[in-house]
């Protein structure tokens, strides 16, 4: 036997052997991303990350809905690859960033959501409407009983009872809260001055409940309670919410067409960051607690095939992820939104 033809039979297989199987580890691998924020948006991120899957099985995304206020935190502290909130981050709050994470933070809006007064009202089965006014003061604590004349007199045909209003709000560091006390804020002078809009507020009066859902079953359990959650808790639970007067003068239900209407103010506009408010837009159509949501991604992600299944993911969120909104009571965003989006994916280095 040629022992040398052996050895070099022997080891050109082992070549081949060792290529193969370099060349076969890659498709075994996942890339786990961690995610963690905002409940409002948590039902179509669910589905999204669950989605994307079949798009790319070599990504894996882990998504903990624990509320803005905890994203912002997470995101912040480097804990989690993305953050979510319904809320952009203040400027003190990107300097903070900056100054642990050494590079800046990207806002994404992903969606349009609206935020709606959801109540549980014995013997009243009609669709309420509520004043601005009326909801600062229900809020500040000021308007206490189901049939005071702020709320009776936007509701003509209801007989609304002499019961006490129980408040329900949220309990952690939220988004929706964000939205709901941004326009609070705007439509009140007392509210904006005694206190003012943040994802966590000192609350004048009420009950908390952690999450959407907290504020949700707070809602369903308490009679003579009013709440404020993302439409699809109100929606999937059978909760009545109530239209609201918009800036133009006109009583406007959430829906979809109203919330892409409080979209349409700003969508030629939006600043570089998009972080931007579209609350009390303008538009007879628009609903005045409507609200963007963003996903918020470091500017540097220095391990490379993370940072690639990032990008690929935000593409493919702001294109074809666009198309489960609808179904879960959320609104597309603008098609010039997106576009500007698109391009700015190049920031994340």
């Amino acid at each position: 036997m040629n022992v040398s033809l052996f050895l070099r039979g022997w080891l050109l297989c082992a070549a081949v052997l060792a290529a193969a199987a370099l060349g076969a580890a890659p498709l075994g691998a996942q890339t786990l991303i961690n995610g963690a924020g905002a409940t409002f948006p948590a039902p179509l991120y669910t589905k999204w990350f669950s989605d994307y899957r079949s798009v790319d099985p070599s990504v894996q995304i882990n998504y903990q809905a624990i509320g803005s206020g905890g994203g912002i935190q997470q995101i912040t502290e480097g804990t989690v690859d993305f953050g979510a909130s319904d809320g952009p981050m203040t400027d003190e709050q990107l300097k903070n960033f900056h100054a642990k994470q050494g590079s800046d933070v990207l806002h994404f809006p992903t969606v349009l959501g609206a935020a709606v007064p959801t109540y549980n009202v014995p013997g009243v089965t009609e669709a309420l409407a509520f004043t601005p006014q009326a909801l600062a003061d229900i809020f500040l604590g000021k308007i206490k009983k189901w049939n005071d004349p702020a709320i009776q007199n936007a509701n003509p045909k209801v007989k609304l009872p002499n019961e006490d209003i129980v408040v329900a709000h949220r309990s952690d560091g939220s988004g929706t809260t964000y939205c709901w006390t941004d326009f609070l804020s705007k439509v009140s002078a007392e509210w904006q001055k005694r206190v003012g809009k943040n994802t966590s507020v000192k609350w004048p009066v009420g009950l908390g409940g952690k999450g959407n859902e907290g504020v949700t079953g707070l809602v369903k359990q308490t009679p003579g309670s009013i709440g404020y959650v993302e439409l699809i808790y109100a929606v999937k639970n059978k909760l009545p919410y109530g239209s609201v007067k918009n800036q133009a003068g006109a009583f406007v239900r959430a829906d979809l067409k109203s919330v892409v209407a409080a979209a349409a103010s700003v969508a030629q506009t939006m600043p570089a960051d998009f972080r931007v408010s579209i609350t009390n837009a303008p538009g007879k159509e628009a609903y005045p607690i409507s609200t963007f949501t963003w996903l918020l991604i470091p500017s540097h992600i220095s391990d490379a095939g993370k940072r690639e299944a990032i990008k690929k993911l935000l593409k493919w969120v702001l294109t074809s992820g666009q198309s489960s909104a609808a179904s879960l009571e959320y609104a597309e965003l603008p098609k010039a939104v997106q576009a500007r989006e698109l391009a700015a994916i190049a920031k994340i280095k």
